[in-house]
């Protein structure tokens, strides 16, 4: 069965070019033209991902991952923006999309991005499971659940990726370009969304964010886990 993927844009010409590749590169997909109806759109039709342009009327698309963040089965987002202001891509990411690209896009790299976000996100749960232990963090990758102190984390999918690997291999300073690749899985692209990534990670396992004594900053490199003992 195609995977569904919801295409939330008010331009209709991009709308329309954006759906004929990704129906082209065989996903099952919907398209609607603003906020309110993307929301109704993804509580009667499950959408496995929403493609979700920021400027849109009534709701923007800042309010509607915001509330898409709210519902407990963490529908993938990749926001589209056409503004300049790199603000609103990183709110957008915050608050937690998975990913952005900037308007004008090819929409073969959409496709690309589409397809591994996707491949992420269909990970058999319960086969090959690690259990990722430090100081009260459990980080489950079978069922992909993570603890703190007994406390399930709503974690987005690329910060369960991200907090996963980095935690397999503690101590190890990883670049930026690093990090894209072998967590989002592609070469390219803004290194600021593995930023916006880590700071909201630390604010959701540090106790000090503003002093993570997990995941620190390697000055010049990029970033590295820190188990307690260390």
């Amino acid at each position: 069965m195609a995977q569904r993927v919801l295409v939330v844009d008010d331009d209709r010409t991009v709308s329309d070019v954006v759906c004929r590749y990704l129906e082209h590169a065989g996903y099952d997909v919907s398209h609607v033209g603003d906020g309110l109806a993307a929301l109704d759109a993804v509580r009667d039709h499950a959408p496995h991902l929403v493609v979700l342009d920021l400027m849109l009327p009534g709701l923007d698309g800042l309010q509607v991952c915001r509330r898409l963040r709210e519902r407990p089965d963490g529908v993938p987002i990749i926001m589209l923006t056409a503004r300049g202001d790199e603000a609103d891509r990183v709110l957008g990411l915050q608050l937690g999309a998975d990913d952005y690209l900037g308007k004008p896009f090819s929409p073969r790299e959409l496709v690309l991005r589409v397809g591994s976000v996707l491949r992420r996100a269909g990970e058999p749960a319960g086969t090959a499971a690690e259990l990722l232990v430090d100081a009260g963090l459990e980080v489950a990758t079978g069922p992909r659940v993570a603890r703190l102190h007994g406390r399930e984390l709503a974690l987005t999918l690329r910060e369960f990726d991200l907090l996963a690997h980095l935690m397999r291999q503690p101590r190890r300073a990883f670049r930026r370009t690093e990090l894209l690749e072998r967590v989002w899985g592609w070469n390219f692209g803004d290194q600021s969304t593995v930023t916006v990534h880590v700071r909201r990670l630390r604010e959701k396992i540090e106790d000090d964010p503003a002093e993570p004594r997990r995941i620190v900053t390697v000055w010049g490199v990029g970033y590295r886990y820190e188990p307690a003992d260390a």
